[in-house]
């Protein structure tokens, strides 16, 4: 007589064991929660009795469980997108379509399973998965539920399969065939047989283990059975039974009575495979979901890394650049722990990426965060970029760090003009270069769009006020739709700032028909102009109004360069869509005649601006020449904004890295102006503290601070720059001492990144090394990152990463809550080294009329020369006993700063180069390269 073979007894201990491991698994990982899903079309009975079952045992073990129940009238393309949608869902582990589909119209079941991403197909029925069983991979994919669960009995019988002669009886892709492949890999002689195998009765008495699947009632017989096997039924048929209420019973296609007689084991049905098919799934979910959680759980990505081919001269920035076969921007994703659905891309080079990355990531801990700034520059610049760059490829490519770089996106005024792009140079570059320079994805155009969208509507409106009488102006801005008159939402927020009560547009006074009506700007205060994202010096004045159509409306305005736009300070500053909103819309663009501030949302514009920005919100990813992963982001000008990229890619930046990997990201210019802001402005505004700075030196930069000839760009460096003169290289590190100082106000360890030129000699670096040891740094590394990629960074990023080691005691330099003179002035003495600050009639006038605004407690945004710590781009070294002239004040209430224009510092374009864009073509690509020719 056999012994029974419980499915039901022996799937509830299953169950049982799962949830004790789903439990202990939380102890050390609280979020973990296996997700599965069920994809239903219709509303089959049958089909919901199944369902229910599945949703009891997987909530009995902790699982989240999701129906998803479309209706019948639902296309494939529906089913598919639905799929779709949940394989690209993080919470979701395990997926099944349950099947027959109750659909109206023709749906391929084959194509719908296999859409089913194969790591969550727990029913096992994917190509991919069926392939992997098929040859033994039994690790890398995942068995159907109902072969695995008759494995399970098998062995829960004792006896060891390995040896024995199995036969199989049915070839279905669900049960059949993937069961004669278990048995098969377990070492059993398998034969497996259908409805065209001949003498099956014969073929059956030879098995130690048969299996039956084949559809048909009581089909096998006592005597087909050999004696003392093991019968595994996985059949259920519903037979005719006059005895039973229903009219029925469930039968197997193993018939039962007979065959228990002859096996040693047999599974009863119902009661047998059944239930062993719902644990299976279970497990098969549970198993998914541990390998979801433990990917990346050692903190370490698996990239591939790319290769340099080091040449010796270093070729040209493009050359470099073209030599180099950048990945699939798919497959940097992948390697960074990005979700297919949290990438959009743009092309094969470049994406967006959502910024759902931060929903999903919000419980992870952060990573290590640098700010990498320099001394007070020659006009040539000193390296920043490229130091960001190769420190970034030395800790990825070399160290094996996660590591993501977060740089600006360079404005096409200096592309095409002396300075070039910033894509870093040599070998520590972003790339594709051409691509990072020049449109990229668009975001300074939709900055272009949205500024000048405000600028165009701010004269419309003064144009409307100044020939309508209040209730043609208030019948346009609520117009009558369908019989009825209605404030819109922006609307109501104006009335809610004027304090009108009512909602009814109907009901207001005469009076306040006037308040609600006109801005009544006063010209004279206007501070709202349009940008263009070029240099174009014919446009620092200009005269709008002059069509005979604008009625005499003129005034004189001014194009400022795009990167300068308040929209491009809002963009790196904000922290979510919703908050770009709000300081879009608080955006100060003018005054009215009584002194009160003008805003967008006043003109009922910042709803637009937003729309125009939701795409360039969203950071772009990219890679360096060694592949280490890129964030692209924002580009305020450091000298008239605050000079640092986007707080959203840094915050996602720092949550893909893990707790042991580091965020590098670059502070335009000299640590007194990009530095200082990105501390007192950047990171009050994003919570996030940084644990160390790199501080970029240059001998050449040094030699100039010490008294050396004038450095122009375009001109031959002079020989001080060129010979050994460690006097006047001495002379110069006052300035990289005074910006070692000022990083360490901010109470953050600093390493001194010294960026080396072939001419540089032993002693001139030696030299530098010793000073910044002297000043304070935490180190100083000389650094080769430009002739030999990251390779000639890993001592930098090796003491980097101990520099983050240290205990950070950062803090910022001033209360936001004193006087806007008082801060200004800390700012003035401690960074700059002044002796105080001084306030034009201009610049006094427009504080007061901030403070009294409401704008007190704002940070500061110094404007001021790059070239100098001082106020005049031609007093180098460290300068002290002079007074910082402060000319004038503005705010940019939206991007949430006070920017004070220092000295001669201008928001307009400067440049007086006219470029030529040569233009070479090969085979591949159209490269432009910029050729300068300085006709001042």
């Amino acid at each position: 007589m056999a012994q029974l073979l419980s499915g039901k007894v022996i799937s509830q201990e299953i169950r049982s064991q799962l949830k004790g491991y789903v439990d202990q698994v939380r102890q050390t990982q609280p979020d973990f929660k296996p997700g599965l899903a069920i994809v239903q079309v219709g509303n089959r009975e049958d089909s919901n009795v199944y369902i229910r079952m599945k949703q009891k045992a997987a909530e009995e073990v902790g699982l989240d469980f999701r129906h998803m129940k479309l209706p019948p009238t639902i296309t494939q393309q529906g089913v598919l997108d639905a799929v779709e949608a949940l394989n690209n869902d993080p919470a979701i582990h395990g997926i099944i379509v349950q099947l027959p589909l109750d659909c109206s119209s023709p749906i391929d079941e084959h194509l719908v399973t296999n859409a089913i991403a194969p790591e969550k197909d727990v029913d096992g029925l994917h190509s991919v998965n069926a392939g992997k069983l098929s040859r033994g991979d039994l690790e890398g994919g995942i068995p159907p539920c109902t072969p695995r669960g008759c494995l399970e009995l098998i062995d829960r019988t004792g006896i060891p399969i390995e040896g024995k002669t199995a036969v199989v009886v049915g070839r279905s892709k669900i049960v059949g065939s993937p069961m004669a492949d278990l048995l098969k890999w377990r070492h059993a002689t398998v034969t497996t047989c259908h409805s065209r195998t001949k003498n099956l009765k014969d073929v059956t008495a030879q098995a130690d283990i048969l299996v039956v699947a084949i559809g048909k009632p009581q089909l096998v017989k006592g005597d087909w059975i050999k004696p003392g096997a093991v019968v595994i039924d996985c059949g259920i048929n519903s037979i005719p039974d006059d005895t039973k209420k229903s009219g029925k019973r469930l039968v197997g296609d193993v018939d039962f009575e007979e065959a228990k007689a002859v096996a040693s084991w047999i599974t009863p049905v119902p009661g047998g495979v059944g239930p062993m098919t719902v644990a299976m799934l279970i497990k098969n979910t549970v198993d998914s979901g541990i390998r979801s959680s433990q990917k990346g759980t050692d903190g370490q990505w698996h990239i591939r890394y790319l290769p340099l081919k080091l040449l010796s001269p270093v070729p040209s920035d493009i050359d470099v650049a073209k030599s180099q076969i950048p990945k699939n921007i798919e497959e940097v994703a992948k390697e960074t722990g990005l979700l297919p659905n949290e990438c959009d891309l743009y092309g094969k080079k470049k994406a967006k990426v959502s910024l759902d990355v931060l929903k999903r990531l919000a419980d992870k801990p952060n990573g290590k965060y640098i700010v990498v700034t320099g001394i007070t520059p020659t006009p040539l610049g000193e390296g920043k970029s490229t130091t960001t760059i190769g420190l970034c490829q030395a800790m990825g490519a070399h160290l094996h760090r996660n590591v993501f770089a977060c740089v600006r996106q360079p404005s096409q005024g200096p592309t095409f003009g002396i300075k070039g792009g910033a894509a870093g140079g040599g070998y520590s570059q972003v790339i594709p270069m051409e691509e990072f320079n020049l449109h990229l994805t668009g975001d300074i155009h939709a900055i272009t769009a949205a500024n000048n969208l405000l600028a165009a509507q701010l004269d419309a409106r003064m144009f409307h006020e100044a020939t309508q009488t209040d209730e043609a102006l208030y019948r346009r801005l609520v117009p009558e739709k369908r019989g009825k008159r209605q404030f819109s939402p922006i609307q109501i927020t104006r009335l809610e700032k004027l304090g009108i009560v009512t909602r009814d547009p109907s009901e207001l006074t005469p009076e306040e028909v006037t308040k609600f009506a006109r801005l009544d700007i006063d010209p004279a205060t206007i501070t709202w102009q349009r940008v263009i994202d070029t240099n174009d010096r014919f446009l620092r004045k200009i005269t709008v109004g002059q069509s005979p159509t604008e009625k005499g409306k003129t005034r004189e305005t001014q194009f400022d360069i795009t990167v300068a736009s308040e929209i491009m300070a809002v963009l790196a500053l904000t922290t979510s869509l919703q908050d770009m909103r709000e300081r879009l819309g608080n955006m100060v663009i003018a005054s009215d005649r009584c002194g009160q501030p003008v805003t967008a949302n006043d003109l009922g514009v910042s709803g637009a601006l937003a729309v125009l920005m939701k795409d360039a919100i969203q950071p772009n990813l990219m890679q360096t020449l060694e592949g280490t992963p890129v964030f692209v982001h924002a580009g305020p000008f450091a000298n008239i904004a605050h000079g640092n990229s986007s707080i959203l890619a840094d915050r996602i930046g720092l949550k893909l890295v893990g707790e042991n990997g580091f965020v590098v990201t670059e502070a335009g210019f000299g640590a007194d102006i990009g530095m200082e802001k990105f501390f007192n402005i950047k990171c009050r505004y994003s919570g996030l503290v940084p644990n160390a700075v790199v501080q970029v030196a240059t001998v050449r930069a040094l030699k100039m601070h010490g008294g050396g000839p004038t450095v122009t760009a375009g001109v031959p460096l002079p020989k001080e720059y060129t010979q050994e003169n460690l006097e006047l290289l001495a002379k110069g590190c006052s300035n990289l001492n005074k910006q070692i100082q000022n990083a360490r106000k901010f109470g953050v360890p600093v390493v001194v990144a010294v960026n080396t030129f072939e001419t540089d000699t032993p002693a001139e670096l030696q030299l530098v090394q010793q000073k910044a040891i002297e000043s304070g740094a935490f180190d100083a590394i000389v650094c080769q990152h430009w002739a030999k990629g990251g390779a000639g960074a890993v001592d930098l990023a090796t003491a980097v990463e101990r520099a983050c080691k240290e205990p950070s005691n950062f803090k910022f330099l001033y209360d936001l809550e004193l006087p806007l003179e008082q801060k200004m002035e800390i700012i003035a003495k401690e960074i700059y080294g002044a002796d105080g600050i001084e306030l034009s009639e201009t610049a006094q006038q427009r504080l007061d009329l901030f403070k009294k605004q409401g704008f007190n407690n704002l940070p500061i945004c110094m404007a001021k020369t790059h070239l100098s710590l001082s106020h005049d781009p031609s007093v180098k070294g460290a300068p002290t006993g002079f007074t910082l002239p402060i000319r004038d004040v503005r705010a940019s209430v939206g991007a949430g700063f006070i920017f004070p224009l220092v000295g001669t510092v201008s928001t307009v374009l400067l440049s007086t180069d006219v470029n030529c864009i040569q233009v070479v073509f090969d085979s591949q690509l159209l490269h432009a390269v910029v050729c300068n020719y300085d006709l001042v």
